[in-house]
């Protein structure tokens, strides 16, 4: 912590404890703007709600709608965003109602519910553009570019994200270089392009750690891992993913812990381990379920069945596979029809195993 910093936490105490709203709601954004840049997400929340207990604010409920967000909290977080933007929409604070939308918007992109996730990213884009704020229309545009990278359109997700880039590079947002690049990234190992998915993560990985992002840094780290796994390089790829773990737990990153359990879990599979890969799986699982991410749920219970397959429970297998069929459903997930059709040979596999019927 800077002393600039560690003297404004110290005001910031003091404005709460002398009940001096005004001071501790200036004060305690900007040291949350700080952190947030840096991952301090615990610290941020502290501050946060040591605001709040002086009534409500919309830059404190935008704050820790944002920690909530990104430790796996998404519920939570919409109900702490929604009331951030009634507040800023009643002050006509046009930036910072983009800014929240935006943020609702990424919520409902984790939880899997794209079109949902499009239609805020939508409300917010013109408000940026007409606010001027650059940053920000940039971010909205990488994070379309998400949806659509979510829901198989690559090329179109690509198309968000060329133009999200040279904004960000224009501003001098290298924290959203990083993640447009590692969107980039994902993008091209989608494509089948893992050489060029490469170069796109390695540019995104030192600019990461110059700007502090310990979250970004992580996912980046985390998608390394797989370009890795899908070359056939499993022990390479379980060296990133062990070096993202312990910064995913340290940030309170739950959903991408799980995303990186999940991985980890598919390495020990592609090894021949499949009781070390189930554990795993089992890991990813329980934290999917409890931050509500069934799009990250149907490809660990995927996995799993395909564990269960392999190892001849075939019911087992069959029953995770109808739970990802539901889920997938419910997200509108691209797989769906790949998924359906593993689900149809999985059965034809199971009925050929059943003793015909006695005379």
């Amino acid at each position: 912590m800077t002393t600039n910093t560690a003297r404004l936490v110290e005001v910031h105490r003091l404005a709460v404890a002398g009940d001096e709203a005004g001071i501790a709601r200036d004060v305690g954004n900007r040291v949350s703007r700080v952190w947030l840049r840096t991952s301090r997400f615990a610290d941020v929340a502290r501050v946060a709600e040591a605001t709040l207990t002086l009534g409500p604010d919309a830059g404190a409920l935008y704050d820790l709608g944002w920690v909530q967000r990104a430790t796996g909290r998404p519920r939570e977080a919409l109900d702490v965003y929604e009331q951030a933007l009634a507040l800023y929409r009643a002050a006509g604070h046009r930036w910072n109602e983009a800014a929240t939308l935006n943020g609702i918007g990424f919520v409902y992109d984790n939880l899997g519910e794209r079109g949902r996730a499009l239609q805020y990213y939508e409300q917010a884009l013109p408000i940026q553009r007409e606010v001027g704020n650059r940053a920000g229309e940039a971010a909205n545009l990488s994070n379309i570019g998400a949806v659509y990278n979510g829901l198989g359109k690559l090329a179109r997700a690509l198309q968000y994200y060329q133009q999200a880039l040279p904004i960000q590079r224009e501003v001098g947002d290298r924290a959203g270089e990083a993640i447009t690049l590692t969107n980039i990234g994902a993008a091209y190992r989608g494509l089948g392009e893992l050489a060029r998915a490469l170069e796109y993560y390695e540019q995104a990985l030192p600019i990461s750690r110059e700007v502090g992002d310990r979250a970004s840094e992580a996912t980046t780290l985390t998608n390394v891992g797989l370009v890795y796994a899908n070359l056939g390089e499993p022990v390479r790829a379980l060296e990133y993913y062990e070096q993202a773990l312990p910064i995913r737990r340290e940030v309170g990153d739950r959903a991408g812990e799980a995303t990186t359990l999940n991985n980890i879990g598919g390495v020990h599979h592609n090894l021949g381990k499949p009781v070390r890969a189930l554990e795993y799986y089992e890991q990813a699982l329980l934290i999917r379920r409890e931050v509500g991410d069934k799009a990250g749920e149907a490809v660990t219970r995927y996995n799993m069945a395909m564990i269960h397959r392999a190892q001849g429970d075939l019911d087992a297998a069959v029953a995770e596979l109808e739970r990802v069929i539901h889920l997938d459903r419910q997200v509108g997930h691209p797989d769906l029809q790949s998924d359906t059709a593993m689900l149809e040979q999985v059965r034809q596999e199971q009925a050929r195993t059943r003793p015909g019927p006695q005379p």
